[in-house]
């Protein structure tokens, strides 16, 4: 049991540094989410274009909002600011699904 308060105690230090991170990469001054900010390789341009409609018109609606606070040199109020807490990693599931398929078909291609 001795081990077990360490452990807790890494936790919550490793969610501290997760949590200075996510502010001090100032994406969620900009109002942007995480996944607003991936590169758009072939599989995340995939994932992209699967996104539901809503999905899709919130996420462009952010990165418009950031491009135009960017050219103003401005960011958002501090209320209106992403929290890590509230993160939503809503591409995570189609990517997933996108990169198995694309594995299976190179599985089925090299038979």
């Amino acid at each position: 049991m001795a081990g077990r308060p360490a452990v807790s105690a890494s936790s919550r230090l490793l969610e501290m540094m997760r949590k200075w991170y996510y502010n001090a990469a100032g994406f969620n001054k900009l109002g942007l989410l995480r996944d607003d900010t991936r590169y758009e390789d072939e599989d995340v341009k995939e994932a992209i274009r699967r996104l539901p409609e809503n999905v899709y018109n919130d996420r462009m609606f952010r990165i418009k909002r950031a491009l135009d606070l960017s050219m103003k040199h401005q960011i958002l109020p501090k209320e209106q600011w992403t929290k890590y807490e509230e993160e939503n990693y809503y591409l995570e599931p189609y990517l997933k699904e996108v990169i198995r398929e694309r594995k299976e078909r190179q599985e089925w291609e090299k038979k």
